[in-house]
């Protein structure tokens, strides 16, 4: 296996702003093992959970990916000392139906490398397969999605092939029961946003969503997929990729640097993080 490489001065993945279509998503796969799902369904942070406060718990969430891609090594420190304060509360009672602590690093590491995954899924549907050596380099800066929590960065496996090995065998432990589930599925139909924009939204998100999910997740989740909602997804997927690809980089990943701004403010500020 390879040693991490110095990306400083290689190819920068661009961050592409469309693929927070791919966000419902993510969180399935996130919650799909069952101490990420319950930690974040039973979670007794009132201020941080999406269905009581959708637009503070989305900023917090995208800043997060904002700050662990983009940002300095301060600014991931103050962002990991916010974090801390919100997941010391997550701990599993003993009525949860699994056990969870927010810190666990064995979780963080799943919880990254969904994070990565998602992004290479996105790139890959927009603009088809990186090349070898950008995605080997896209994947070790990746690991930063993991430190910006806890996860030391040798937990990160240590190239591309050896991340493959890792989530194949990482999705043995994928199970996504029925509260989970009706969980989800109303993250997918975007019903934390209210009645009117999940009736506007609600199937062209669960598209995408369903688009965006391995097999394994579907089948986990109880979402059809037919090979021609395939075509229509992969044919909507290359035309959003032809016109994100025509555009400046800094307007395609306009909402994340908004967000990097944000939080900036908010440090010289001090204000509040999450």
């Amino acid at each position: 296996m390879s040693a991490p490489q110095d990306t400083s001065e290689q190819f920068m993945p661009v961050l592409d702003g469309v693929g927070l279509v791919a966000g419902a998503a993510n969180v399935i796969m996130q919650l799909g093992r069952p101490a990420v799902g319950y930690g974040v369904y039973e979670s007794r942070v009132e201020s941080g959970r999406l269905f009581d406060h959708p637009v503070k718990r989305t900023r917090t969430t995208l800043t997060y990916l904002a700050v662990a891609a983009r940002g300095s090594d301060e600014e991931k420190a103050q962002y990991r000392k916010a974090v801390n304060r919100s997941h010391a509360q997550v701990r599993s009672t003993a009525d949860s139906p699994v056990e969870y602590n927010a810190f666990d690093k064995d979780l963080q590491l799943w919880v990254a490398a969904c994070l990565y995954r998602g992004f290479e899924d996105v790139h890959t549907a927009m603009h088809g397969p990186m090349d070898p050596a950008d995605r080997e380099t896209a994947y070790q800066l990746g690991s930063t999605f993991g430190t910006t929590l806890q996860m030391p960065r040798d937990m990160w496996p240590a190239d591309r092939e050896a991340f493959e090995k890792y989530w194949d065998a990482a999705l043995d432990e994928v199970h996504i029961d029925d509260t989970i589930r009706e969980h989800l599925l109303s993250v997918a139909r975007v019903e934390f946003f209210g009645p009117v924009v999940s009736r506007l939204f609600s199937r062209i998100n669960l598209f995408f969503t369903t688009g965006f999910l391995h097999e394994h997740f579907r089948e986990q989740m109880r979402l059809e997929w037919t090979a021609k909602d395939q075509k229509r997804f992969d044919r909507i997927m290359r035309a959003t990729g032809a016109v994100s690809r025509r555009l400046p980089i800094p307007v395609r990943e306009l909402p994340y640097r908004l967000l990097l701004r944000d939080v900036r403010r908010r440090i010289a500020a001090g204000k509040p993080l999450v």
